[in-house]
């Protein structure tokens, strides 16, 4: 991906400097399911491992059980990212987002409402909650914030087998494609659902909408690389090696040997490879919806 010398994005808050706890003196502990806390450590690895590259897993959780997620924490004072190579490339990455969605929203009549990415490490409080790396990246429709500390990259490359710059690129990618689904209603839909629907029910419409965040991250891969023409062969196989590698079925049977169907709430390997390829392919926002299906 020759991603260098391009524009940054200035919506990016730097707040790896805050002592990785969010700064101002907050407490650690996460979200609370049922009026209890829950600590990221009792959680069993393989939902944990279920939440890589999802929606904020604070609305996940309470998609599936309802979630109080505490009192809001007050956010620290905004800085601007170092100049380090990993913030310069996802500022640069950010940045294009914002260009491809822009004039996305723009042809369709409307004004694109860009998301602020945060770096942090550890913990950060967020309008929905505190949010912790062992989250893995996610967005807050609270407060239309992409949160993500960098080292998950490692993790990415090292334990999960999903090497590259374009693979990291396509996790930036997907959480604006959460951002995206908040601007058109999407994400209020399902919230609406809440407590309605068995857990079953809910998990499969989480996988849906995980699956239409994979579509659309493809949807900005089209626009991105016919504006720029910035990637080859290999970075699109990049992030569909990443899309595999995160698939419910792959990590359910790489954490505890068996795959349960009906607990998935991100989608089959394979369903988050080909929801990526049509975006990509046809750059359509139309055909991202995995709501009005019956084949994912």
């Amino acid at each position: 991906m020759k991603w260098e010398g391009h524009r940054r994005s200035e919506n990016v808050e730097d707040r790896r400097g805050d002592g990785g706890a969010g700064g101002g003196g907050l407490p650690r502990m996460g979200p609370r399911i049922g009026g209890r806390g829950l600590g990221i450590g009792s959680i069993a690895i393989a939902l944990v491992a279920g939440w890589v590259f999802g929606i904020n897993p604070l609305t996940v959780l309470g998609l599936l059980g309802g979630i109080d997620a505490g009192p809001a924490a007050q956010a620290p004072a905004a800085r601007a990212p170092a100049q380090d190579p990993q913030s310069l490339f996802v500022s640069t990455v950010l940045a294009d987002t914002e260009d491809v969605w822009n004039a996305i929203f723009k042809a369709g009549g409307s004004a694109y409402r860009e998301p602020t990415l945060v770096l942090f490490r550890g913990a950060t409080p967020t309008a929905c909650g505190t949010g912790q790396s062992a989250m893995g990246p996610f967005y807050c429709p609270g407060d239309q914030k992409v949160y993500i500390d960098l080292e998950f990259f490692q993790t990415l490359s090292s334990r999960m087998g999903a090497p590259g710059d374009f693979a990291q690129a396509y996790v930036v990618a997907h959480e604006v494609g959460h951002h995206v689904q908040g601007l058109l209603g999407v994400t209020q839909k399902v919230e609406a659902l809440r407590g309605k629907l068995p857990k079953a029910q809910m998990n499969a419409m989480s996988v849906r909408v995980e699956l239409q965040a994979d579509c659309l991250a493809g949807v900005w891969t089209h626009h991105s690389q016919k504006g720029k023409g910035w990637l080859d062969q290999s970075d699109v196989q990049e992030a569909l090696n990443a899309a595999s590698r995160i698939g419910d079925d792959t990590l359910q049977r790489q954490s505890q040997g068996t795959v349960v169907p009906e607990s998935f709430t991100h989608g089959t390997s394979a369903q988050r490879m080909r929801w990526f390829s049509r975006g990509m392919q046809d750059g359509s926002v139309a055909g991202c919806n995995t709501f009005d299906t019956k084949t994912l």
